[in-house]
């Protein structure tokens, strides 16, 4: 198949206007494929060749001007045109095949009740799978969808759509959209609707999920309508598109997708265990995330791929502030969570080979391909980052002001970065243009230190930067009193790099934090008495936020090799059990369990650090015995079977089905725990079969699986890694979850064997099985927990291959990063 290029699109978007297409899909003929008919209405504005993309799995019949085209003329996914100056109408049939990776047109069987569900994710180069188009951004249209269904089914489309006395399912036409915008889901949905400013909005899931989805659809129609509300108070242009549905879709690779009037989520959303306020928090962030994709993404789309930052930067920094101000009493601050998750993706990939600017050249996204590499902490984190930093030097008012002028000047339209400076420029008299130049242009994570001089009550704050980029920060300055609390004395306003320092009138500070409030996007360090008064101390800093600031900055001391991962532990130790802020405990934990246990400290080391790990959530278990923080409560049940190295407590919780003194043990729960135990070597496949039989979801099916690649025999491993790279037959879901459980730090002479197959597993997997199934190959079944130079030696050999796809060659350059910051932490 053909990927296309940045100087094919742009010839091709300089030859043809693209008007309309009509679209009917056959979603009745089998559970394999189904029938795609297009018809393209654009012009030529002169006589020229081209090409219109298809990955058929038959092509019957191709018409250009009713005229029959040499089907046999299809090139991999390139069927040629030759074209006249003027109006052309181009008709196409094809067969095509459903997938199981969750791209293009994504089939589900629920194993609960039988019922099958489909729905597209066409972004990229995934419409081609559904039906023929010219598919790239720039090329806007027109699109009515008809959908055949089976008996008994609803369809979903970006529009409204409505069941025909033929009982084709006929969708309203669209305004101007991209082609990876356009979105079908259909089956026996569960659906809740509701009004709101005079539209209709739904949420609908797979039926077995109904009872979930009713339980939480208060609070989802809720968050959606005050997002929805906050966004018109924000953006002068109103709410392009006839209807708002949020459809929770299973076995979805992404979190959500923006398909305008029909956002898609992965069905994970729709809890059916029990989860804590974040993660809520987090599925709040999400539905704001996607609305405000709406305007920027769908309403105004990019040109070029190499321009999706201004997409989802956008969209991640919208959604943080939007929750934040819209949904206050059910989330207080959100930024705490991005400081604590998000950004550290962002920082993390900021410092690996791989990284790249938050708005790359042009030359460096030649093609599809190249562009798929950029969905990353970048993209995301830190370009949202760098959006808050924006906010903060050129302040709301300024911001928003360019951001409607963007938004009238290209609405139902295509922009660049420039055009998006420049209308940002139009609405300030500070020099954006240089603002982007050195923050948008540039890699890396600069670097700030506090550094004082003077006496007696006399003191002078210089800010000694590691890098290029401006920074509007705060600084607090903080004094401890007798009780121990490091009190705010001030929080001073900064501009690094500094005309001057900062005078500071008092006694020498105990403790100053630079970007005390999580304005900027930079790595920390402190001088050497706030350093002390933060270990010391840092639990009775009073601001949560302030706080995540100085954790994140032990993090990255740890990352950097300068705070070894046993103080770190020592430091949670010392601090954790205090905690009140959800987020920060559960950031801490997961860093010290997934990163500090099984990569930063060595096998002897190990079981110290499950120790410590262990501590902090008994402490936090008895801590919360009065049942007023559910949240905390279920994060240190989580950590305490996570951490545990034998396995008699948490067998005893799975046989009374609770733990000792709540709570009871819902299906997630249990399968942590039985995944745990299959770890240890304390389960087998009866007990893993009788488990599934008592939850025949497809959250079970994965679980079982996961449990079974954990067993800690020769025949459990040879297994799952048959089922993982000797046949396709694994979902997307169902590889993720064996690949998650074949690799185990505790069983890594068990599987050395499979380490130097992984490579030439991995390779042919991509081949056969395409980009989505590549990365999954590389993020999850890579052997991570073989930390040695020989193992990084092995890996950066293979990274040579030519055959390897461009999804799988990033994630392992990122992998093999990571294994060589293990082993330098390791041996530092």
């Amino acid at each position: 198949m053909s990927v296309l290029t940045r100087d094919e699109a742009q010839t091709r978007a300089q030859l043809l206007d693209v008007h309309h297409y009509r679209v009917d899909l056959d979603l009745t003929t089998g559970d394999e494929t189904f029938q795609s008919r297009s018809v393209i209405r654009f012009t030529a504005r002169a006589a020229g060749d081209t090409f219109v993309e298809l990955k058929p799995e038959t092509l019957h019949s191709a018409l250009l001007d009713d005229e029959p085209l040499d089907i046999t003329a299809l090139d991999g996914n390139r069927l040629p045109l030759r074209l006249t100056e003027g109006e052309h109408t181009l008709r196409i049939s094809t067969t095509m095949r459903y997938s199981r990776t969750g791209e293009g047109m994504h089939r589900f069987t629920d194993p609960t009740d039988g019922e099958s569900y489909v729905y597209t994710q066409l972004f990229m180069e995934d419409v081609q799978r559904v039906f023929a188009a010219f598919d790239q951004p720039d090329l806007k249209a027109v699109f009515e969808l008809s959908v055949t269904a089976p008996e008994g089914w609803t369809v979903l489309s970006n529009g409204i759509t409505e069941q025909q006395p033929d009982g084709r399912w006929q969708a309203a036409p669209t305004p101007l959209l991209s082609t990876y915008f356009v979105c079908v889901a259909a089956g026996p949905w569960h659906t809740i609707r509701t009004e709101h400013a005079g539209l209709p909005f739904g949420i609908h899931c797979r039926r077995s999920l109904a009872a979930h989805l009713d339980a939480d659809a208060d609070e989802i129609l809720a968050v959606t309508k005050a997002c929805y509300d906050r966004f018109h108070e924000k953006f002068e242009e109103p709410y392009p598109f006839d209807s708002y549905d949020q459809a929770f879709v299973p076995e979805f690779n992404a979190g959500a997708m923006e398909n305008p009037g029909l956002v898609t989520f992965r069905d994970e959303f729709v809890f059916r265990s029990a989860v804590t306020v974040t993660e809520r928090q987090t599925r709040a962030m999400v539905i704001a995330h996607e609305m405000a994709h709406m305007w920027f993404g769908d309403l105004v789309t990019l040109r070029w791929w190499d321009d999706i930052w201004l997409n989802e930067s956008f969209a991640e920094y919208m959604g943080y502030q939007t929750v934040n101000e819209a949904c206050s009493d059910l989330f207080p601050d959100t930024w705490i969570d991005f400081g604590v998750t998000r950004k550290a993706w962002g920082y993390e990939a900021d410092q690996r080979p791989s990284t790249h600017p938050v708005a790359p050249d042009p030359e460096a996204v030649p093609d599809t391909a190249s562009a798929l590499l950029n969905f990353d902490g970048i993209s995301y984190a830190k370009g949202a980052s760098a959006l808050r930093q924006l906010v903060a030097w050129l302040g709301e008012k300024d911001f928003l002001a360019g951001i409607n002028i963007h938004f009238k000047r290209h609405k139902f339209g295509n922009a660049t970065l420039a055009d998006f400076i420049d209308n940002l420029a139009a609405a300030t008299d500070r020099d954006v243009h240089a603002w982007a130049e050195q923050w948008l242009r540039t890699i890396g994570v600069d670097t700030l230190t506090p550094r004082l001089d003077g006496e007696g009550s006399q003191w002078r704050l210089h800010v000694d930067r590691d890098g290029s980029r401006p920074h509007r920060i705060q600084a607090g300055i903080y004094d401890r009193r007798p009780d121990g609390e490091l009190a705010l004395r001030e929080r001073r306003e900064l501009d690094v790099p500094q005309e001057a320092p900062a005078e500071l009138t008092g006694p020498r500070p105990d403790l100053v934090v630079l970007n005390d409030g999580d304005l900027t996007y930079t790595k920390l360090r402190f001088d050497e008495v706030s350093e002390e008064s933060a270990l010391r101390g840092l639990s009775r800093i009073p601001d949560a936020l302030t706080r995540a600031v100085v954790w994140n900055a032990m993090r990255d001391m740890v990352r950097d090799g300068d705070l070894a991962p046993a103080d770190y532990l020592e430091f949670a130790l010392a601090h954790l059990p205090e905690e009140t802020e959800l987020a920060l405990v559960q950031g801490v934990l997961g860093f010290a369990r997934t990163q500090i246990a099984d990569r930063y400290v060595t096998e002897d080391e190990r079981p110290a650090a499950l120790a410590t790990i262990g501590e902090i959530a008994r402490a936090l278990l008895r801590r919360t015995e009065d049942g007023e923080a559910p949240g905390l409560r279920l994060t240190a049940v989580r950590a305490c079977i996570d951490s545990a190295t034998t396995p008699d407590k948490i067998a005893s919780w799975l046989d009374e089905g609770t733990v000792h003194g709540g709570p009871e043990l819902d299906p997630e729960l249990r399968w942590r725990i039985l995944a745990r135990l299959a770890v240890l070597g304390a389960t087998d496949e009866t007990v893993i079969a009788a488990e599934r039989e008592r939850d025949p979801s497809a959250t079970g099916q994965e679980g079982a699986a996961r449990c079974r690649a954990s067993l800690p025999t020769p025949e459990a491993k040879a297994a799952a890694w048959s089922s993982l790279f000797d046949s396709d037959d694994l979902s997307n879901y169902l590889f993720t979850a064996t690949a998650q459980g074949f690799w185990q730090p505790e069983q890594a002479e068990l599987v050395r064997e499979y380490v130097p197959r992984f490579y030439e597993a991995a390779v042919a997997l991509g081949d056969r099985r395409g980009p989505a199934m590549a990365e999954a190959a590389g993020r999850y079944a890579f052997p991570a927990y073989a930390i040695d130079a020989e193992s990084l030696a092995l890996g950066r050999s293979h990274l040579a291959d030519d055959a390897m796809i461009p999804a799988l060659h990033r994630k392992l350059v990122d992998q093999l990063d990571d294994l060589n910051r293990a082993l330098r932490i390791r041996t530092s």
